[in-house]
This record gives C-alpha cells, sequence and structure tokens, in this order.
C-alpha cells in the first residue's frame, strides 16, 4: 500500500510523511528509521552544533533510504560553514525553516540537493519560491515548536492556491494521524511534515519523560507564546513564538511576561538547572496540538504504517475515523 503524491515523487519515496527535524532530538536514528519505513527522515540540525551535526550526519553516510537535514535559517546564517557538513552526508533535500532561504540556495541546489523551505504565510511562501524552493512546508500555528499564527486549515490551501502546482506543498502543525493526512490531502497538500507525533517515538532522542507528558497530554494540554524563550534566554524575532505543554512554569508566568522580562537573569538559571535535571514541571515539553491523539511510544516505522494506512482507508471510504477498518 502506498499513496502516490507529487511529493512522494519528487522525493523517492513510498509515503507522504515526513519527519520534522526537531532540534538535535530528531537525530541519526529517527531519520533513518522514518526513511527506511517509506518516509522521509529529516535530521534536526536545529541551531547549529558542530560537533553534534559531524556526530549525526556521520550515522547516515551509510544508508540507502533518502533523508532531509533541517536548520533554523536565521541560526545557520551565523554559522553558514554548517552547511558543508549537512551537504557531505549527501541528503536528499536540506529543510530551511524561519529566514530568507536565499543565501544558502545555490549552493545547496548546486550539490544535487533540493532545497524545501517552511512557511507560515504568502510572503514568505514567494521568498522561498524566489529562492528555488522545490517543496513548500505550510506550517499552521497548531505546530509545536516554533511558528507563526495562521492555522493549518487556514495557511494550507492559501498556499497551495499561490503555488498553483509549481512546487508541491505538504502540511504541518496538528497533524497526528492518518485522519490528518487525508484532511490535508483534501485541501490540496501532497504529505505532511509531523513532529510531536514522531516526537513520541523509540528512536527519538528525547527524554522518556517527555515522552509519556506528550503522551498523558490531552486536546488544549499546549500554549503558544514567548515564555519558554524567554526563560532560556532565546527571544526569537517576529513573527514567531514556541508551542510547548503548559506546565507549572508557564501557568507561573502566562499574563505576567514583562515581569518574567524583568527577571530574565534569576529565571534562566532556574530553568537551564531544571532543563539539564529533567524537571519537565519548569522545563518546556516542545509539543503541539497534536498530544490529544498521541496515547503510544511506537517504534517510527509503526508510525509511518499507522498514517499511511488510516489515510488510504479514508481516502478509499472504506473508514471515517481513527478506529481500525472492518473491512
Amino acid at each position: 500500500m502506498s499513496i502516490s503524491t507529487p511529493l512522494t515523487a519528487l522525493l523517492g519515496i513510498t509515503h507522504p510523511v515526513l519527519s520534522a527535524p526537531m532540534d538535535v532530538i530528531a537525530g541519526a536514528r529517527l531519520t533513518a528509521a522514518v526513511s527506511a519505513a517509506g518516509g522521509f527522515g529529516i535530521l534536526g540540525g536545529g541551531y547549529g552544533d558542530k560537533a553534534w551535526l559531524e556526530q549525526e550526519t556521520a550515522k547516515l553516510k551509510g544508508i540507502s533510504a533518502p533523508f532531509g537535514i533541517g536548520f533554523i535559517t536565521w541560526s545557520l546564517a551565523k554559522r553558514p560553514e554548517l552547511m558543508d557538513i549537512a551537504l557531505a552526508a549527501r541528503p536528499r533535500a536540506i529543510m530551511l525553516s524561519f529566514g530568507d532561504p536565499k543565501p544558502f540556495a545555490t549552493k545547496i541546489k548546486s550539490s544535487g540537493a533540493l532545497l524545501i523551505c517552511q512557511v507560515q504565510d504568502e510572503g514568505m511562501a514567494l521568498m522561498a519560491l524566489d529562492a528555488g524552493a522545490d517543496l513548500l512546508i505550510a506550517q499552521g500555528s497548531e505546530a509545536g515548536g516554533h511558528g507563526a499564527s495562521r492555522t493549518t486549515i487556514d495557511i494550507v490551501p492559501a498556499i497551495v492556491d499561490l503555488v498553483a502546482g509549481r512546487v508541491p506543498v505538504a502540511a504541518a502543525g496538528g497533524i497526528g494521524d492518518g485522519r490528518g493526512l487525508a484532511a490535508m490531502m483534501m485541501l490540496g497538500a501532497s504529505g505532511v511534515l509531523l513532529g510531536t507525533r514522531f516526537y513520541a517515538s523509540q528512536e527519538c532522542d528525547g527524554a522518556d519523560e517527555a515522552k509519556k507528558r506528550i503522551c498523558n497530554a490531552t486536546s488544549g494540554s499546549s500554549i503558544r507564546s514567548i515564555i519558554f524563550d524567554i526563560s532560556r534566554n532565546n527571544v526569537w524575532p517576529a513573527p514567531f513564538n514556541g508551542r510547548c505543554l503548559i506546565n507549572d512554569h508557564a501557568r507561573r508566568w502566562i499574563g505576567r511576561e514583562v515581569e518574567l522580562m524583568q527577571n530574565v537573569s534569576a529565571v534562566a538559571a532556574e530553568y537551564a538547572a531544571a532543563r539539564a535535571a529533567g524537571n519537565y514541571d519548569v522545563a518546556a515539553v516542545i509539543a503541539g496540538e497534536a498530544v490529544g491523539l498521541i496515547h503510544d511510544i511506537p517504534p517510527a516505522a509503526v508510525i509511518v504504517d499507522r498514517i499511511a494506512t488510516e489515510a488510504d482507508q479514508i481516502l478509499a471510504g472504506r473508514r471515517n475515523s481513527s478506529a481500525p477498518s472492518r473491512a
């Protein structure tokens, strides 16, 4: 069983399911597992830790399935030499998010890699297309981690209409099962990119306690704010802020962000200590609104198969919920 779309043809994969390049926790194990299952794994280059990137890309050099490497664009601009490390691993694609991709586009495409750009509005999409993007990820505000204000059900058809078939569009934000893939395909997307669902997988390098909290969370358990960015002294440029699970630290500072900024030195020290200790009552579990759909921590291959199978059955009219088909 496979779902063929312009995205699967472009990337050379079986299922239109991509794993998000979650900073550090989307390591080589998760990337390779998703790709081996017929999806497209993307290594989380994130802010650009050279030693980590060298270590993880070395692990990917022997795999035959196509994979990608993703970066936070504005942070990569501070250390552009990291792109050479990424391209040396011969990825099928480089994914850039949150910034102008143009300074990196020529090097990426001249290497033979595809350029994937994550966007949150039409202006960003036009910038990406002008840079030569081969695939766009339309990210809605339901996504875990950093993003903007447009919802997935709004931004996906808007970007699909804007590109008018020039490149495939994948959807991201709040998608945790095959119903999400089927729904996004009905909106014109050619596939989906998932972060939170793959966070709660066996191969993800996230902490076990963080994964358990994702599984135990219910719908409405996350918040989009600048609290955790202020708390770690890493405030992002506008219009981006971050979504994470609501915890004691978030409850303490919701509505008191100005006071938080006034006390940032003391809070940042407390926050850093909590992260080091794995205290997620203070440290953020970066996760999106899909948490209400996530109840287990299976291998990544099982996640890919579940999503593809469920979407295939829904699109064929043999199923209309997350319950297993009786056909």
